[in-house]
Protein backbone atom coordinates (compact mmCIF):
# COMPACT_ATOMS: atom_id res chain seq x y z
CA UNK A 1 0.00 0.00 0.00
CA UNK A 2 1.53 3.25 -0.69
CA UNK A 3 2.14 6.30 1.78
CA UNK A 4 1.93 10.10 1.47
CA UNK A 5 6.00 11.04 1.59
CA UNK A 6 4.76 14.74 1.06
CA UNK A 7 1.76 16.99 -0.12
CA UNK A 8 2.60 20.85 -1.61
CA UNK A 9 -0.15 22.61 -0.79
CA UNK A 10 -1.17 24.58 -4.39
CA UNK A 11 -4.32 27.14 -2.83
CA UNK A 12 -3.86 30.24 -2.23
CA UNK A 13 -5.00 31.83 1.34
CA UNK A 14 -8.84 32.63 1.08
CA UNK A 15 -9.97 35.59 2.96
CA UNK A 16 -11.34 39.19 3.14
CA UNK A 17 -8.99 40.79 0.86
CA UNK A 18 -8.15 37.68 -1.20
CA UNK A 19 -7.28 38.79 -5.14
CA UNK A 20 -10.35 37.86 -7.23
CA UNK A 21 -10.86 38.01 -11.40
CA UNK A 22 -12.15 41.84 -12.29
CA UNK A 23 -15.42 42.33 -11.37
CA UNK A 24 -16.39 38.64 -9.28
CA UNK A 25 -17.76 39.02 -6.18
CA UNK A 26 -15.18 39.79 -3.45
CA UNK A 27 -14.73 37.31 -0.48
CA UNK A 28 -16.82 38.78 2.64
CA UNK A 29 -15.86 36.29 5.77
CA UNK A 30 -18.00 37.70 8.96
CA UNK A 31 -18.21 36.50 12.56
CA UNK A 32 -21.79 35.39 12.54
CA UNK A 33 -21.96 33.47 16.37
CA UNK A 34 -19.54 33.44 18.79
CA UNK A 35 -18.57 31.18 22.08
CA UNK A 36 -18.83 33.97 24.86
CA UNK A 37 -22.32 34.98 23.08
CA UNK A 38 -23.86 31.89 21.44
CA UNK A 39 -21.88 29.14 22.60
CA UNK A 40 -20.19 28.18 19.70
CA UNK A 41 -17.67 29.89 16.70
CA UNK A 42 -19.21 29.94 13.08
CA UNK A 43 -18.73 32.38 10.35
CA UNK A 44 -20.78 33.88 7.95
CA UNK A 45 -18.82 32.98 4.08
CA UNK A 46 -19.71 35.04 1.40
CA UNK A 47 -17.32 34.34 -2.06
CA UNK A 48 -18.09 34.04 -5.28
CA UNK A 49 -17.97 31.00 -7.31
CA UNK A 50 -14.73 31.23 -8.74
CA UNK A 51 -13.18 32.86 -6.00
CA UNK A 52 -8.98 31.90 -4.67
CA UNK A 53 -7.64 28.76 -5.91
CA UNK A 54 -11.08 26.94 -7.72
CA UNK A 55 -12.24 24.98 -10.96
CA UNK A 56 -14.31 25.99 -13.75
CA UNK A 57 -17.30 23.83 -15.17
CA UNK A 58 -18.45 23.78 -19.00
CA UNK A 59 -21.38 25.76 -17.78
CA UNK A 60 -19.07 28.42 -17.25
CA UNK A 61 -18.83 29.59 -20.43
CA UNK A 62 -21.49 27.21 -21.98
CA UNK A 63 -25.11 27.81 -21.25
CA UNK A 64 -25.66 23.77 -21.67
CA UNK A 65 -22.73 22.95 -20.50
CA UNK A 66 -22.35 20.42 -17.15
CA UNK A 67 -22.33 22.15 -13.78
CA UNK A 68 -19.54 21.70 -11.28
CA UNK A 69 -21.80 19.20 -9.31
CA UNK A 70 -22.30 17.25 -12.81
CA UNK A 71 -18.73 17.01 -13.45
CA UNK A 72 -16.91 12.93 -13.08
CA UNK A 73 -14.70 13.84 -10.02
CA UNK A 74 -11.60 11.95 -12.04
CA UNK A 75 -11.05 15.02 -13.48
CA UNK A 76 -10.22 16.82 -10.17
CA UNK A 77 -7.40 14.52 -9.47
CA UNK A 78 -4.85 12.31 -11.36
CA UNK A 79 -1.20 11.96 -12.39
CA UNK A 80 0.24 15.29 -13.15
CA UNK A 81 2.90 17.02 -15.13
CA UNK A 82 4.48 20.20 -14.72
CA UNK A 83 4.99 22.66 -17.64
CA UNK A 84 7.88 25.22 -16.36
CA UNK A 85 7.30 28.51 -18.12
CA UNK A 86 8.07 30.52 -15.71
CA UNK A 87 10.69 32.62 -17.32
CA UNK A 88 8.06 34.13 -19.35
CA UNK A 89 6.98 38.15 -19.18
CA UNK A 90 3.69 39.77 -18.86
CA UNK A 91 0.77 38.62 -21.48
CA UNK A 92 2.97 36.52 -23.21
CA UNK A 93 1.61 33.66 -24.57
CA UNK A 94 2.54 30.14 -23.91
CA UNK A 95 3.10 28.35 -27.34
CA UNK A 96 3.54 24.97 -28.75
CA UNK A 97 6.43 24.66 -29.18
CA UNK A 98 7.29 25.09 -25.22
CA UNK A 99 4.93 22.49 -24.88
CA UNK A 100 5.81 19.57 -27.07
CA UNK A 101 9.14 18.82 -25.24
CA UNK A 102 6.76 17.72 -22.54
CA UNK A 103 4.98 14.90 -24.69
CA UNK A 104 5.83 12.00 -23.34
CA UNK A 105 5.18 13.01 -19.65
CA UNK A 106 1.86 14.37 -21.32
CA UNK A 107 1.36 11.13 -22.65
CA UNK A 108 1.49 9.30 -19.05
CA UNK A 109 -0.17 12.16 -16.96
CA UNK A 110 -4.04 13.13 -16.37
CA UNK A 111 -3.67 16.18 -15.54
CA UNK A 112 -1.20 19.28 -16.95
CA UNK A 113 -0.09 22.26 -14.50
CA UNK A 114 1.58 25.16 -16.41
CA UNK A 115 3.85 26.80 -13.88
CA UNK A 116 4.25 30.47 -14.51
CA UNK A 117 4.84 31.26 -10.68
CA UNK A 118 2.68 34.45 -11.49
CA UNK A 119 0.56 33.64 -7.92
CA UNK A 120 3.47 35.68 -6.15
CA UNK A 121 1.94 38.88 -7.42
CA UNK A 122 -1.14 38.44 -5.97
CA UNK A 123 -2.02 42.27 -4.61
CA UNK A 124 -0.10 43.74 -7.32
CA UNK A 125 -1.28 45.31 -10.76
CA UNK A 126 1.20 42.91 -12.59
CA UNK A 127 -0.99 39.92 -11.22
CA UNK A 128 -3.33 40.73 -14.14
CA UNK A 129 -0.84 40.54 -16.47
CA UNK A 130 0.15 36.88 -16.69
CA UNK A 131 0.99 34.99 -19.37
CA UNK A 132 -1.86 32.56 -20.86
CA UNK A 133 -2.32 29.71 -22.95
CA UNK A 134 -2.25 30.10 -26.42
CA UNK A 135 -5.40 28.00 -28.26
CA UNK A 136 -2.79 25.96 -30.01
CA UNK A 137 -1.73 24.62 -26.59
CA UNK A 138 -5.05 24.04 -26.13
CA UNK A 139 -5.64 22.11 -28.88
CA UNK A 140 -2.77 19.72 -28.18
CA UNK A 141 -3.65 18.73 -25.14
CA UNK A 142 -7.14 17.99 -25.79
CA UNK A 143 -5.55 15.90 -28.33
CA UNK A 144 -3.29 14.12 -26.08
CA UNK A 145 -6.60 13.27 -23.79
CA UNK A 146 -5.76 15.91 -21.38
CA UNK A 147 -9.15 17.08 -20.40
CA UNK A 148 -7.69 18.51 -16.86
CA UNK A 149 -5.69 21.76 -17.43
CA UNK A 150 -4.55 23.71 -14.26
CA UNK A 151 -2.43 27.41 -14.22
CA UNK A 152 -0.62 28.93 -11.48
CA UNK A 153 -2.24 32.59 -12.58
CA UNK A 154 -5.49 33.95 -12.51
CA UNK A 155 -6.61 33.09 -15.90
CA UNK A 156 -5.54 30.49 -18.40
CA UNK A 157 -6.51 33.44 -20.44
CA UNK A 158 -5.68 36.53 -21.35
CA UNK A 159 -7.53 38.67 -18.77
CA UNK A 160 -8.61 41.91 -19.62
CA UNK A 161 -9.10 39.93 -23.33
CA UNK A 162 -12.41 39.83 -25.24
CA UNK A 163 -11.93 36.40 -26.11
CA UNK A 164 -11.82 32.87 -23.90
CA UNK A 165 -10.53 30.28 -26.38
CA UNK A 166 -9.03 27.96 -23.56
CA UNK A 167 -12.24 28.01 -21.95
CA UNK A 168 -14.51 27.76 -24.64
CA UNK A 169 -12.81 24.52 -26.25
CA UNK A 170 -12.86 22.97 -22.73
CA UNK A 171 -16.20 23.53 -22.01
CA UNK A 172 -17.03 22.09 -25.71
CA UNK A 173 -14.83 18.96 -24.64
CA UNK A 174 -16.58 19.20 -21.02
CA UNK A 175 -13.30 19.46 -19.71
CA UNK A 176 -12.18 21.20 -16.51
CA UNK A 177 -9.72 24.46 -15.73
CA UNK A 178 -8.40 24.81 -12.42
CA UNK A 179 -7.08 28.42 -12.00
CA UNK A 180 -5.54 31.25 -9.09
CA UNK A 181 -3.72 27.79 -8.19
CA UNK A 182 -0.01 28.53 -6.56
CA UNK A 183 3.24 26.99 -5.55
CA UNK A 184 4.14 24.79 -8.70
CA UNK A 185 7.69 25.64 -7.83
CA UNK A 186 7.57 23.87 -4.56
CA UNK A 187 6.58 20.90 -6.55
CA UNK A 188 10.66 19.45 -6.29
CA UNK A 189 9.28 15.51 -7.66
CA UNK A 190 8.47 13.74 -10.59
CA UNK A 191 4.96 12.95 -11.58
CA UNK A 192 3.03 14.21 -9.10
CA UNK A 193 -0.47 13.13 -7.90
CA UNK A 194 -2.31 16.28 -7.44
CA UNK A 195 -6.17 17.08 -6.06
CA UNK A 196 -8.53 19.83 -6.40
CA UNK A 197 -11.53 18.58 -5.13
CA UNK A 198 -14.62 21.32 -5.47
CA UNK A 199 -17.39 21.76 -3.58
CA UNK A 200 -20.90 20.22 -4.66
CA UNK A 201 -22.29 23.05 -5.57
CA UNK A 202 -25.44 22.44 -7.49
CA UNK A 203 -26.43 23.87 -10.53
CA UNK A 204 -22.67 26.04 -10.43
CA UNK A 205 -20.07 27.25 -13.00
CA UNK A 206 -17.18 26.27 -10.26
CA UNK A 207 -15.80 26.19 -7.06
CA UNK A 208 -13.08 27.52 -4.94
CA UNK A 209 -10.62 24.15 -3.81
CA UNK A 210 -7.60 23.51 -1.94
CA UNK A 211 -5.41 22.03 -3.97
CA UNK A 212 -2.86 19.92 -3.36
CA UNK A 213 -0.03 17.53 -4.96
CA UNK A 214 0.75 14.87 -3.09
CA UNK A 215 4.48 12.69 -3.31
CA UNK A 216 3.83 8.78 -2.46
CA UNK A 217 6.88 6.81 -1.39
Amino acid sequence: MKKIHKIIDLSHPLQNGTVVYPGDPKPDITVATTLEKEGYNLSNVHIGSQSGSHVDAPYHFQNDGLTIDQMDLKYCMGNAVVIDVSYKKEQEEITLLEVQPYEKEIEKADIVLFRTDWYRYAGEEKFFLHPYVSKEVGEYLLAHGIKTLAIDAINADKTGGTQFPIHDMYADNSGLIAENLAHFDEIDFSEPFVIFLPLKLVGVDGSPVRAVAVEFA
